[in-house]
């Protein structure tokens, strides 16, 4: 029987049923008995009929006979009731043995159970003081652990801080870099088993340091890129736009803001803009998809500002531009291959006055303009890629806020405007109410109607920069070289406009390029302008990957001057401005 085991319920519903056994056989015995006494009472009533019937013995010789016979069955009976009830008094001995010898037992057992117990109540009485010991060393641990976590937080706080204060100063342009993982496309190879061995072309060489450094490391190149922000390939696209999310802040307060995707084809740039899933119901759930890039997470971040704001009106317009052969062309248009030029607004803003707007109410406006713009975007099959982007895509959100009353024009009895115009630090033309330079003068108790109520206009432009890459890895011939002919020439056109601002040359060649005319007060106005650089790890796309990571080098050393807010436009100017442009897809 094994040790531990407490088995006196067995016993004690064994000697039951030996109990009951016995009632039974009791019972038996009784019933048998009383059985006994009768035939005997009987036989004793055959003895007087018998004596009574001697006198005819020839008649009754029959009876006599029968008599015999049925004593005989009586005595046999008899026998076996009284050899069955040796038995059972036979049983019964037994189990009064198995009775008397249980306790003893039982005893035996008890005792070797609480000696079981005692030895496990000793071992676990010590294994509970170790782990006191350990409790104790973990909640020092733990403590020390807040500590330092409270301190790293607040270090990490003021470098921000320092840091936003330093980009401030070096004018509001970031740069970050994400690495996307080893892909089998990047093999270059037939056999997809060479991925991420040695001396393949699938080797490893762009690789993350930490949050602000990534390092090239090859036979000829061991250099180190810093950047604001560098992104483990590992990342998700949640914490990318958590880098972007705080720049939408600065929107509604009145700052225009640029993202652009910058690398080479196949490096993530699509993915990271706008993500890898397809048919996504923006209007399902408020929660992001997990894959969702930039443009949606950020047009998400947008209208739940908005919905924060209620005592000032809002609107957002959308617009989908591409730059395609050096042409700027409408995607959501009725006719995408008209040709549209740029024009310069009186404050040097920079317009699409021909191009149509979309007023939008949710994200899953926003994106299914988006998603009817890429269906039109340009695409072709080559080497590097199977869907490679022909052409820039710009995405720009246009938030028009209703300024503070203070902003607005008084009008004056016969109903005209008094204004005067001044300029600002940076020579733009202001349109200024004359009641606040000369004081009140006969105006009307009336208040302003929304007409005249001042607009402040800020855009949010997103930009999917075609892939660089060379025109000999790419493959590509006839018409798809001279796509990337023209790809090629406006990112370099883009690369000299940075270099020229970075070196502070007189001249910045803005014009030789659609590309950087059309963002040129983006990245040399007063924008705030982050640079997404999407860089492939392998060996084999080295030359891209320096190319790219030097082109976010350059782009950091551009000093601007301190970002300037928006401010109102007049009434009359912003209708002007929306008599020029068309909506709801008109050209």
């Amino acid at each position: 029987m094994p040790l531990g085991i407490d088995r006196s319920h067995f016993y004690a519903d064994k000697i039951k049923h030996y109990e009951k056994d016995m009632r039974t056989k009791d019972e038996r015995i009784s019933t048998l008995e009383t059985e006994n006494a009768m035939l005997y009472l009987k036989l004793a009533q055959l003895r007087g009929a018998l004596q009574s019937s001697r006198e005819d013995m020839s008649g009754l010789q029959n009876q006599c006979e029968y008599e015999q016979k049925f004593r005989k069955t009586i005595a046999q009976s008899a026998a076996k009731l009284k050899h069955d009830i040796n038995g059972l008094r036979e049983d019964l001995s037994n189990v009064h043995k198995i009775a008397i010898k249980m306790p003893q037992d039982f005893g035996l057992q008890i005792d070797h159970a609480s000696s079981v117990i005692h030895r496990h109540r000793h071992v676990f009485q010590s294994q509970t003081s170790s782990l006191s010991v350990l409790q104790d060393k973990i909640e020092q641990m733990n403590t020390a652990l807040h500590d330092i976590t409270d301190r790293h937080a607040k270090e990490k706080k003021r470098r921000q801080e320092l840091h936003n204060t330093l980009m401030e100063l070096r004018g509001n342009i970031r740069v970050h870099c994400r690495l996307r993982p080893l892909m089998e496309f990047d093999t270059g190879v037939e056999d997809p088993s060479t991925l991420g061995r040695v001396g393949t072309k699938s080797e490893v060489v762009v690789h993350y340091v930490d949050d602000e450094n990534a390092c090239v490391r090859t036979a000829k190149h061991n250099k180190v890129f810093e950047f604001e922000r560098v992104y483990d390939p590992k990342e998700s696209q949640e914490n990318v736009f958590y880098e972007v999310q705080p720049m939408l802040t600065s929107l509604l307060d009145g700052y225009n803001i640029c993202i652009m995707a910058y690398g080479q084809t196949g490096s993530g740039k699509t993915h990271t803009m706008l993500g890898s899933h397809k048919n996504e119901d923006y209007n399902a759930s408020p929660e992001p998809h997990p894959d969702e890039g930039v443009i949606p997470r950020a047009a998400r971040e947008l209208f739940r500002l908005i919905s924060e704001k209620p005592e000032r009106h809002h609107t957002i317009e959308v617009s989908v531009v591409e730059i395609y052969n050096n042409d700027i062309r409408d995607l959501l248009g009725s006719d995408p291959n008209i040709k549209h030029d740029i024009s310069t607004g009186v404050d040097n803003s920079i317009n699409l006055p021909t191009i149509s707007f979309k007023e939008v109410d949710t994200v899953y406006d926003v994106m299914c303009l988006v998603q009817r713009g890429l269906k039109a975007r340009r695409e072709s099959s080559t080497l590097v890629h199977d869907h490679s982007s022909r052409s820039h895509l710009v995405v720009t959100l246009t938030v028009n806020s209703q300024a503070p009353s203070f902003f607005s024009k008084p009008s004056t009895q016969d109903g005209a405007m008094q204004q005067t115009t001044s300029r600002d630090a940076r020579g733009r033309s202001l349109s200024v109410p004359m009641s606040m330079i000369s004081g009140p003068g006969p105006v009307t108790d009336t208040p302003s109607s929304s007409d005249s109520q001042a607009v402040i206009r800020t855009k949010l432009q997103l930009v999917d920069l075609a892939g660089s890459e060379c025109v000999g890895m790419s493959g590509v011939t006839g018409a798809a070289l001279r796509e990337a002919s023209h790809i090629n020439k406006s990112l370099s056109a883009l690369a000299d406009v940075l270099g020229a601002l970075s070196e502070h040359r007189g001249h910045v060649p803005y014009r030789n390029s659609r590309l950087t005319h059309l963002l040129q007060d983006s990245i040399g106005g007063d924008a705030k302008l982050l640079v997404l650089l999407c860089v492939s790890p392998s060996q084999r796309y080295i030359t891209e990957s320096l190319q790219c990571m030097g082109f976010g080098t350059r782009t950091r050393q551009v000093a601007r001057g301190p970002t300037k807010r928006r401010l109102p436009s007049s009434a009359e100017k912003v209708n002007a401005e929306n008599t020029q442009k068309p909506r709801s897809g008109k050209t």
